[in-house]
């Protein structure tokens, strides 16, 4: 008898373990960003997947300010990721190549960062959340005299900080 009344309770709290919050094996649903580290660019809440994965950079055509059909696409997942991510604000850098006087390319530059926000806006993003500023040609991240230089700072950067502000 005494057997039977040690089983009866071994199965029973085997039972009643099995029905609390994480199950007999742990906790099986997955979260967004399971098994990513916390900030890596594998949560996608993080500032480096923004970075990396949704993209924090527009190019622009030679002295233009206009949005292409690359730039766009870009911008929608910057979008989406700026609605889903409600908690992070945006820096929008607006950058120019070397060609050019000092003044042409910190105004072209302001224009470049005014069209992305002004996208990111249309795209239901609240201007209170955006910022812009324009580097011209003071921030290159290519340093030579051929256009593979050029067409890489000629961009639009978003960068993404938390709160309100930042």
């Amino acid at each position: 008898m005494t057997l039977m009344i040690k089983t009866t309770a071994l199965v029973a709290m085997l039972s009643l373990s099995a029905c609390g919050a994480g199950g007999y094996f742990g906790d099986t649903r997955i979260e967004p960003g399971a098994g990513a580290a916390a900030g890596s660019a594998a949560d996608p809440n993080s500032v480096a997947y923004f970075t990396q994965t949704v993209g924090d950079r527009v190019l622009f055509p030679v002295d233009e300010s206009s949005l292409t059909v690359q730039a766009r696409a870009t911008l929608d997942d910057q979008a989406d990721w700026l609605l889903r991510n409600m908690e992070y604000t945006a820096l929008i850098e607006g950058h120019a190549d070397e060609q050019g006087t000092r003044e042409y390319n910190l105004a072209l530059g302001a224009r470049r960062a005014a069209a992305v926000q002004a996208y990111l806006v249309d795209r239901g993003i609240a201007a209170s959340r955006l910022r812009t500023v324009s580097y011209g040609k003071e921030r290159p991240i290519e340093i030579c005299s051929e256009e593979a230089c050029y067409s890489q700072n000629r961009r639009s950067v978003t960068v993404v900080s938390a709160g309100i502000g930042s």
